[in-house]
């Protein structure tokens, strides 16, 4: 669709309405010496004068077989033509100086607006056809600017018209999924770090593939490139840093859980009580006791787990494929167990220290116990935020808008 310019219409629409005038001046005058007198009409009067040149000149163009009358309807039908399509050269050309040729559903898309597209595609279907002067149309504009919510409307409403609205390609070639693997610096995912942000990109590629069918989009754009090469090419410096991120979060908690795989195990193995000649727990019908030996276990076991995840995170190729689901799940693996060693040594202590409270200082008992968790707790507020954005990130098949469709 072309935009309107309201300076474009106020310098042309007055040269329209002066010619107009004047043509119709001229055919009223023409038809009445056509009907009084079959020859050339002879106009005099100074504005029709001022016309009369052009369409002369026009006229010596047309065959000679024709009446006068005909010959001078023709020019003026072509003249006409002509000023209607300066008119709108014009026009156009002014938009596309101020960058106008952007039509309400273009912008709504651009900006993640999905009411306003609705209600556009609902009361005019074919705007859904409008393109940018880069001739991006919504679809290719909610995927450049990472809205999945607007894609989501838009393929619900194209219908038939999938193959020219979703295989639709810009100026550079480029068709959706081209662009669904490019990157922007601004960091649009609603999630923070780079790994997560790589996980969503990688999220977000695979969800535009996947939309179309099998070998939908066009394999190269107009510089010979696949839309996996432009991936891979865009994203190298995200992946450098997502990799490292988690290597430095691997190694830091990897520390902890092998700390805590070592106390889990002398834990496991020192029994409190000791042992009756017959080799048999002397403490072993004290309730107590059984939650001690259940704890250290689960201590040792989840540590133990915990810290193979993240030796795998250390030790994995970093590919951009891997960031879907392969590293933050093992990240995520591995922050649970951990997590839930943590819980169970202190667990593990408070029981076996029972025994050394349970005459004098029983009373005391609670106090300090709830005072011993207060380093998983601080451990659980700290980890939490990205515990959470861990698991939505992980299992969420579709990204989330971006910040600013939020705020």
């Amino acid at each position: 669709m072309i935009g309107t310019s309201e300076d474009g219409f106020g310098k042309a629409m007055p040269k329209l309405l002066d010619e107009a005038q004047r043509l119709g001046d001229l055919i009223c005058k023409l038809f009445e010496q056509e009907t009084q007198t079959n020859r050339s009409p002879i106009v005099s009067d100074k504005s029709q004068k001022k016309v009369m040149p052009k369409l002369l000149e026009e006229a010596q163009r047309l065959d000679s077989n024709w009446s006068p009358m005909e010959t001078m309807c023709k020019a003026i039908n072509q003249a006409a033509k002509k000023l209607g399509d300066e008119l709108l050269s014009d026009i156009e050309n002014k938009n596309e100086e101020k960058g106008e040729l952007w039509t309400p559903i273009l912008i709504a898309a651009k900006n993640g607006i999905k009411e306003m597209v609705e209600s556009i595609l609902i009361c005019y279907p074919m705007a859904i056809h409008d393109v940018s002067p880069e001739k991006k149309n919504a679809v290719l504009l909610a995927v450049e600017n990472r809205h999945p919510h607007v894609y989501k409307v838009l393929l619900k409403r194209a219908n038939n018209m999938t193959d020219s609205v979703f295989g639709a390609v810009d100026n550079n070639g480029n068709s959706a999924l081209h662009i669904a693997a490019m990157f922007t610096d601004h960091k649009p995912w609603l999630t923070p770090g780079a790994a997560l942000q790589m996980q969503w990109e990688v999220k977000w590629f695979e969800y535009v593939k996947k939309s179309m069918r099998s070998n939908f989009f066009p394999v190269l754009n107009n510089d010979k490139e696949s839309s996996q090469q432009i991936f891979t090419d865009k994203h190298k410096d995200l992946v450098k840093k997502g990799g490292k991120w988690l290597n430095d979060t691997a190694t830091a908690c990897s520390v902890v859980s092998t700390l805590i795989a070592t106390v889990a195990f002398a834990t496991s193995t020192t029994l409190p009580g000791g042992n009756k000649d017959t080799g048999i727990p002397a403490l072993e019908m004290k309730p107590a006791f059984h939650l001690f030996a259940i704890s250290s276990l689960v201590a040792l076991c989840s540590s133990i787990t915990s810290t193979i995840m993240f030796l795998a995170i250390l030790t994995s190729r970093n590919q951009e494929k891997d960031f879907a689901r392969y590293l933050p799940g093992k990240l995520l693996v591995g922050l649970t167990t951990l997590f839930v060693s943590i819980l169970a040594v202190l667990v593990s202590f408070c029981s076996a220290h029972f025994f050394v409270l349970q005459k004098d200082l029983r009373m005391y008992a609670l106090p300090i116990y709830v005072a011993t968790c207060l380093p998983v707790t601080l451990f659980a507020i700290a980890q939490l935020p990205l515990y959470v954005d861990l698991i939505w990130v992980t299992f969420s098949k579709v990204p989330q808008p971006p910040l600013e469709d939020n705020a």
